[in-house]
């Protein structure tokens, strides 16, 4: 399916920092991108009526695509409760235990799962369900408050501890001990250890180690060091504020809010990230102590926001760690990351 299908100029600068290197249609939440969603659902819905342009920040339901398969676009747009409409960055994971159930019934649809292992603890009523090529023993998967999905060529180590809902992206990788509660999404090619919940990982990213991330989101190709912890409540349990980087102002997010880091960014070990913190794209983190600023931007080198990444070695380091996963910058994404480097507006 096109991205050109999808429509983002209401709501693009509303989701930044995901949207400086990605359009809205590709944000993961739940099981998928919103683009992918949709191509699943056509092949799922034959009778689907689909608009014209489809607004990028409709997070459609299992029930909203059935509708959608009998009812014209404004009959189904009518049901408020079949859909989400993402307005922050922040309501990915406020939206994302409903988004993984929608789409573990989604993709659930006439498939069945992979032989697991004996060896594998399933608490509940066994709504896991395992592609092809997953490695998976001695872990333990608890299903009583949501279903858990785990892609092809995933591994979960020995000691693992999981609670629905969760998904785990193909070839990602939990590791010993890890303990992961729900609702998280893990994207493709992650790794991840410590403790983790609430979040969505968008793919390729590493939170390997020891230290907590909770209600949080990470772009692709972030790095957090080892120990790295983020604070997802305030002290005082009142409204955590976050900034807005296209309206230069703290909007409150909730109750809960931990990290929202954009593309290409990394903390060193023993990183301190304060509630509701944003994180730019490619921003090199180390902390000398304390509580890390709530707003890092792009680019930043280290917690001050007036030193600023080399552009050719921020391009230069991002490489490096792509060929760790076997990959590397595209022309595209170098262009990206040139053009967001020379923007003033989102400082």
């Amino acid at each position: 399916m096109d991205i050109s299908r999808f429509t983002e100029s209401h709501c693009r600068e509303q989701l930044l920092p995901f949207t400086l290197t990605r359009h809205t249609a590709d944000i993961r939440i739940g099981m998928f991108t919103i683009k992918e969603k949709w191509e699943l659902a056509i092949s799922l819905f034959p009778q689907l009526n689909l608009p014209q342009s489809i607004p990028a920040d409709i997070i459609p339901g299992v029930d909203f695509f059935a509708l959608l398969n009998e009812k014209n676009w404004e009959e189904a747009l009518a049901e408020a409760d079949l859909y989400k409409t993402l307005h922050y960055p922040w309501q990915i994971t406020q939206y994302n235990d409903w988004a993984l159930r929608q789409d573990f019934a989604m993709a659930t649809i006439n498939q069945k799962s992979a032989v697991i292992s004996s060896t594998v603890k399933i608490i509940g009523e066994g709504q896991v369900f395992f592609e092809e090529g997953v490695i998976a023993e001695h872990c333990y998967i608890n299903t009583k408050d949501g279903p858990v999905y785990v892609s092809s060529n995933a591994e979960i180590m020995e000691g693992a501890m999981l609670r629905g809902p969760l998904y785990i992206g193909k070839g990602s990788v939990i590791k010993l001990g890890a303990a992961i509660y729900g609702a998280t999404s893990i994207g493709p090619s992650c790794i991840i250890g410590g403790e983790v919940k609430n979040s969505v990982l968008f793919g390729f990213s590493n939170k390997a180690h020891e230290g907590y991330l909770g209600d949080s989101v990470i772009g692709e190709w972030c790095n957090l060091g080892a120990g790295t912890t983020c604070s997802n409540i305030r002290n005082t349990a009142s409204p955590v504020k976050v900034w807005h980087m296209k309206r230069k102002v703290f909007v409150e997010a909730g109750l809960k809010c931990g990290l929202l880091m954009g593309d290409y960014s990394r903390s060193s070990i023993n990183s301190s990230f304060n509630t509701g913190t944003v994180v730019g794209v490619s921003a090199n983190i180390f902390q000398p102590g304390g509580l890390l600023p709530k707003y890092i931007p792009n680019f930043s080198w280290g917690p001050a926001a007036d030193i600023k990444y080399s552009l050719d070695k921020a391009l230069s380091d991002i490489n490096n760690w792509m060929n760790f996963k076997n990959h590397s910058l595209s022309r595209e994404q170098i262009n990206t990351l040139h053009l967001i480097f020379s923007l003033n507006e989102y400082t």
